[in-house]
């Protein structure tokens, strides 16, 4: 399975903080925003993945990741000249998938919960169809949403930021494909919006009886960073929660590590890079200590 970071876009809702800088690029708490839905993708087995930017910050993206080897994975680029909406991916990264399945994580995604490994496990097992995950919100209008039967265990509707109320539901920011996606999205047609909607990519597999949804219900947290509160909000849960724990919430070397990406000398290498700041003590510890899990 191949996957694909979308982390384009203007960024508008943060401006000025965004004014010179990809929001993607913010930290949040510690780290660049972007660790976080990269370790999710390498969380999920994927070791070849496609990222999405703009062609005045994609330099800076190469700056940071490079091309993915020191975690035991390999990186890509492509430019997106302006944001034409999310399905939009599946048209430039169509080349980069060729054959393969393909999950999309958008960039300013945060996902969290003890049970996450085996859900993106299954995700990518499943091989046929679409897989979405569903998150409970108190204020659906702003998402993609997902109405689900009257047992709730059966999605029946989806739509894109309903004016009317529909669900509590929402669709977050993390996707799993076949390949025929590609087709899919090439053939949409752009919304109201002028965007080629993710939604309707997912509305087509609903259709064809072949969208699964996973509810992340109490234990797991999604947040996405659009506003100068979101942002803000994902930075103390990410601080509260390595606080309280000692383990690092996004952190790749660790997710490399404990995948087999890349091995202990790799990890100690990666250690050293850091060795004036608390990140890279905690990589220490990965080697000198058990596994904490």
């Amino acid at each position: 399975m191949k996957g694909i970071i979308l982390a384009g876009g203007s960024g508008t809702r943060l401006y000025p903080a965004t004014l010179a800088i990809n929001k993607q690029l913010l930290p949040v708490y510690d780290k660049p925003m972007v660790y976080y839905p990269l370790s999710v993708l390498m969380l999920a087995g994927i070791r070849d993945t496609l990222l999405i930017s703009t062609p005045e910050h994609l330099p800076f993206y190469r700056n940071l990741l490079d091309d993915g080897s020191a975690w035991g994975i390999r990186l890509s680029y492509v430019v997106q000249d302006k944001p034409v909406g999310l399905a939009h991916a599946f048209i430039l990264g169509r080349s980069f998938v060729g054959g393969d399945q393909v999950a999309l994580i958008l960039g300013d995604n945060v996902f969290y919960g003890h049970g996450l490994s085996v859900e993106l496990a299954d995700a990518v097992a499943r091989g046929e169809g679409a897989t979405i995950f569903a998150y409970h919100v108190s204020e659906p209008s702003q998402y993609g949403v997902v109405k689900f039967d009257e047992a709730g265990g059966r999605a029946i509707d989806l739509v894109e930021k309903p004016k009317q109320y529909l669900s509590n539901w929402a669709v977050t920011g993390l996707y799993f494909y076949d390949n025929s996606v590609l087709d899919i999205a090439a053939g949409l047609r752009p919304s109201t919006r002028g965007e080629l909607e993710i939604t309707d990519v997912n509305r087509r597999y609903l259709e064809l009886n072949k969208l699964h949804v996973i509810k992340l219900g109490r234990g797991y947290a999604w947040l996405d960073t659009g506003t100068h509160d979101a942002l803000l909000e994902a930075a103390e849960f990410v601080r509260s929660v390595q606080h309280r724990q000692g383990l690092l919430v996004g952190c790749p070397e660790e997710v490399a590590y404990l995948q087999g990406f890349i091995s202990k000398e790799n990890l100690r290498n990666l250690a050293e890079k850091y060795d004036k700041s608390g990140y890279g003590r905690y990589l220490q510890r990965l080697i000198d200590e058990p596994v904490r899990r």
